[in-house]
């Protein structure tokens, strides 16, 4: 299907993604309807279809996005050896990439009900991948003697979901900057698994 005379896939197929996300997350999945979206992109309804086929398909891709970055950046940001200094570094990493993608966040917590079997095999396999990360490093710690853990899997979980908590409350301008929240988040992560935290650069 051709696109429509004067538009340009590559600014307006962003900004249906982006609308899509603002409206997802302000909304929920469900109540957002293809209409709603093509309106907040000032496009008309019919032509949302040339830059996607489906809600469903929207979705799935924000989703795929989110969570292909987030592997991509802490590829990049792992500092590699001793568990400890990872733990940190995973600590901070993990608020630091987050803080600036609140809606994102959100739908790929909350939205993953929404997604029909398929693409949550896809997008559930993509979120084990990020989970195994911290698992991992706690199970490194734990072989090592330098943590304390009942379950390295279970901590694992409660440690992600303590950090991204902060996006439920952070706001640009508070009593705390960014890099202080940091720090103490570390600190609490290294702390819950008996570490002390490895001094700052």
């Amino acid at each position: 299907m051709a696109r429509p005379q004067g538009s340009d896939a590559g600014v307006t197929g962003p900004r249906v993604r982006k609308a899509a996300e603002r409206l997802f997350a302000r909304h929920g999945y469900a109540a957002v309807s293809m209409r709603m979206i093509a309106a907040e992109v000032g496009i008309g309804a019919g032509a949302l279809y040339h830059y996607t086929p489906d809600k469903q398909t929207l979705l799935a891709e924000l989703m795929r996005n989110h969570l292909d970055s987030l592997l991509a950046a802490w590829d990049a940001a792992d500092p590699g050896g001793d568990p400890i200094n990872r733990l940190d570094a995973f600590a901070r990493f993990h608020i630091r990439f987050h803080i600036d993608r609140p809606d994102a966040v959100f739908i790929a917590y909350m939205e993953l009900r929404a997604l029909e079997a398929d693409r949550f095999a896809e997008i559930e396999g993509l979120r084990r991948r990020y989970e195994a990360v911290p698992e991992g490093i706690l199970t490194a710690g734990m072989a090592a003697g330098a943590m304390v853990v009942a379950d390295a899997k279970l901590a694992a979980m409660a440690l992600i979901a303590m950090l991204t908590g902060v996006n439920t409350w952070y706001r640009e301008g508070g009593r705390l900057d960014r890099a202080t929240v940091e720090g103490v988040y570390a600190d609490m992560a290294c702390g819950m698994v008996g570490a002390k935290a490895p001094a700052r650069r």
